[in-house]
């Protein structure tokens, strides 16, 4: 075969660059993410070798690491699956092909791109690109199971790659050699290699071995599984440097839930909660990174099910031995051992959960700032798992102006309030100027304010909660005068509200579906409600998003007739009743979060009102 020359993808020569420029904070890694594919490329071989015995290994699954202090190489070799020459292209040719341009676009809006990209590169998948901060040449030979053929990849990392048939023979699998920059010399030295084995990849299954002139065969790490120590055995740091190590994170755990399981069903799991959000969590084809082990062998990183997906920002490992090793992918994913594992894993998460939030709640609301939104989600759609979720949804107190939980705030209810009323709008200041809160307020009554755009479909899909019905206070009708011994006062007659309000209504025509007098505002004049069967305003804005023909509902305009200027408007001229009467509905819009329906009579009313008060 003829050499092939291929020149990178643009996206790849300017990541390729940022790699280069060591913006990891740590260029350690390198050794760490090398052996971490190592190691995957073993388990896929010994994985696939279950239904294709064929492709199985006769000899011993291991990895070496041979060190060459004199020329300044390093080589890792590896007993693995192999890779064939298409797809040397596709995985070497190109870098995190889904994730190039998000990465690139989130270096070029931070406003310091160097600590972005240190924070950011390891989540892309440029794992062995790594190699290119310590090495000025990279040279790959691979042998894929089942091929006959042997090729190699080789790079300097700047303009692009070189494909060839190898003329030598070689065995299944694939060595990667590091040819060092002067600037990385230190990484020619036995005894580092080996300290950051132990550091690093120590937790590898598979037996790592180094090699030098002296050195014929060492092993490095123990090779053993972390999850099947017992945790007593298992120090923090142990934790948390597989965390960072195997899972690739960068920042220390929230939680970690390690657990062995015995009886009908038998599996064990390490399972980390993360501190700070992942860049892609609110991505359609983002999974929980959970990988599924039988009895220590790999199987899949991304089995659906195993994980609801309201948890998906948890990461870890899930051993079974309740499942044969040579099950299919399809059927691993629909077992009803894997639905059992998952059931009883979510009830421990949750359950950790609780215990947090009532161990340390400013610890715990910066955890829900993060991922709370996600965990609203298994509100909506997870009705098995409902209550508990709502146990540990944190909300906005109107009154205390803090995140508070739903018990909180159903042991602080009044003595006649059977509903736990909500607001929701889209931004927390939005929400505390809203004339809805005004009633509730000079009565003393919270109302939760939500601003996540889910708030409004879970609460509508929930309905209730301890057996307490949520309420909106901007679509729901209620009579606050009814949860207190004193009934609210009547300054104005009927006569006089009714005279007012049809004045409005005849004003206004078919802008809105009816006019009403209302106890409920103390300081604003008016505010809009829901008709009958109308939607929450909120919900109707993320309908309109999402579907351009949507068309809004016709509101209610409720109108204090105790205001001043309300009850000017029957003294008035015609003209003057009907533009302060479109001047306040317009108004009652703009504080809804809503445009005027017209702006240019909006700005002339105004103007007229102006001139004339």
């Amino acid at each position: 075969m003829t050499a092939q020359t291929h020149n990178f993808e643009a996206d790849t020569g300017k990541i390729l660059n940022i790699v280069i420029n060591s913006l990891y904070s740590d260029p350690d890694i390198f050794l760490r993410e090398l052996l971490s594919n190592a190691s995957d490329a073993i388990h896929k071989r010994k994985f696939l070798g279950q239904t294709e015995p064929s492709i199985l290994n006769s000899g011993e699954n291991e990895i070496f690491v041979h060190v060459d202090e004199k020329k300044k190489t390093i080589e890792l070799v590896d007993t693995g699956i192999g890779l064939s020459s298409d797809e040397l292209i596709e995985t070497l040719g190109t870098i995190a092909r889904s994730g190039t341009s998000s990465f690139l676009d989130s270096i070029d809006e931070a406003t310091d791109s160097k600590d972005a990209a240190k924070a950011l590169i390891g989540k892309f998948g440029v794992g062995f690109y790594s190699a290119f901060m310590v090495a000025e040449k990279v040279s790959v030979t691979t042998r894929k199971a089942g091929e006959k053929d042997a090729n190699i990849w080789e790079s300097d990392g700047q303009s692009g790659y070189t494909i060839y048939k190898s003329e030598n023979e070689h065995e299944i699998g694939t060595s990667i050699k590091l040819h060092l920059r002067k600037s990385a010399k230190e990484y020619a030295d036995l005894n580092k290699i080996k300290s950051l084995i132990k550091k690093y990849s120590d937790h590898i299954l598979v037996p790592i071995f180094v090699q030098s002139k002296d050195v014929e065969k060492e092993q490095a790490n123990s090779a053993q599984a972390l999850w099947t120590k017992s945790p007593s055995d298992v120090s923090k740091e142990e934790y948390f440097d597989f965390y960072k190590s195997t899972l690739g994170s960068f920042d220390d755990p929230y939680i970690t839930l390690h657990n062995r399981t015995e009886g009908s069903i038998d599996f064990t799991n390490l399972l980390f909660i993360p501190k700070t959000a992942p860049f892609d969590l609110f991505e359609p084809e983002r999974k929980a990174k959970v990988s599924l082990y039988i009895n220590r062998v790999f199987i899949s990183q991304d089995v659906d099910g195993i994980i609801p997906s309201w948890l998906r920002f948890v990461k870890g490992v899930l051993d079974t031995t309740s499942l044969d090793l040579n099950v299919s992918r399809e059927m691993v994913q629909s077992s009803p051992v894997i639905k059992k594992i998952s059931k009883s894993v979510t009830k421990r998460i949750l359950s950790e959960l609780k215990k947090k939030m009532k161990k340390d709640d400013e610890n715990y609301d910066a955890f829900w700032g993060q991922f709370g939104k996600v965990l609203k989600e298994g509100l909506y759609e997870d009705f098995e798992n409902r209550e508990k979720i709502a146990e540990i949804t944190r909300v906005y107190s109107f009154k205390h102006e803090k995140l508070i939980n739903l018990n909180s705030y159903i042991e602080e209810m009044a003595e006649k309030q059977d509903k736990i009323y909500y607001l929701t709008t889209d931004t927390l200041k939005q929400a505390k100027s809203s004339p809805h809160l005004e009633g509730f307020k000079a009565k003393g009554i919270d109302v939760l304010l939500m601003t996540d755009p889910i708030d409004a479909f879970w609460m509508s899909q929930m309905g209730a909660y301890k057996e307490k019905s949520f309420l909106s206070i901007s679509r729901d009708k209620y009579d606050l005068a009814a949860l207190s011994e004193e009934q609210a006062e009547d300054k104005a007659d009927d006569e006089a509200k009714n005279t007012i309000t049809t004045l409005i209504k005849d004003c206004l025509g078919d802008l809105i579906e009816d006019v009403k007098s209302t106890s409920e505002l103390v300081e604003s004049p008016v505010r809009l409600v829901a008709g009958e069967g109308g939607l929450d305003f909120n919900l109707e804005r993320i309908m309109k998003a999402q579907n351009p023909d949507f068309k809004d509902s016709t509101k209610i305009l409720e109108v204090n007739c105790n205001h001043e200027l309300v009850k000017r408007i029957p003294n008035l001229s015609v003209e003057l009743q009907e533009a302060i009467s479109r001047m306040l509905f317009e108004q009652a819009r703009v504080l809804d979060g809503e445009m005027p329906t017209d702006p240019q009579q909006f700005s002339k009313d105004l103007i007229a009102i102006g001139s004339s008060l």
